[in-house]
């Protein structure tokens, strides 16, 4: 049993978690044998992601507190309950949840919090779908590089094209 002071500063944790977080998902991780459990946590580790256990209702106090109780459903924080927090990029959580279920049917999206919106556990496909920062990074990168890569190409066709008209002129002056 733990104790009051134990309690609260669990709480003042999450709290610290939920303020820093761009997003979190709450999964249901009944079922997972302690090996699939620590494959997880490495999964989540490798993209400096944080998976907490807490009781639901330090949870439902450490989201009272912030006064964001009503942001999730009461029927989420049933049963066991493990926070994932995202603190860069919101989706990638999502990513690892699914390919873990997809293998192992484990652990379940119960729900999660997005830049301040829920989405029931039914959205995993929805959710897993969305791109990371990285993929959006890359796709601006791309973009960007495109018409640079364009120019280079027209340049280089000028220049060829100009090299032939040289070639064709000597050879016309040297005939």
């Amino acid at each position: 049993m733990i104790n009051k002071a134990k309690k609260q500063e669990i709480i003042d944790g999450l709290v610290a978690k939920f303020k820093r977080a761009t997003g979190f998902y709450i999964v249901d991780f009944k079922g997972m044998t302690v090996e699939a459990s620590i494959r997880f946590r490495r999964e989540l580790k490798k993209l400096d992601i944080d998976y907490k256990v807490a009781k639901n209702t330090l949870i439902k106090r450490a989201l009272k507190e912030l006064e964001k109780s009503d942001i999730i459903p009461d029927d989420i924080l049933k049963g066991q309950s493990g926070i994932i927090f995202s603190f860069d990029d919101p989706v990638s959580p999502v990513k690892i949840i699914k390919e873990q279920f997809d293998k192992f049917n484990l652990p379940l999206l119960k729900g999660s919090v997005i830049e301040g919106e829920y989405f029931a556990g039914s959205k995993l496909n929805m959710l897993a779908a969305l791109p990371t920062k990285l993929d959006v990074m890359a796709s601006i990168v791309g973009s960007l590089q495109a018409p640079i890569s364009g120019i280079v190409g027209s340049i280089n066709a000028v220049l060829r094209d100009l090299g032939s008209v040289i070639e064709e002129s000597a050879k016309k002056q040297a005939a």
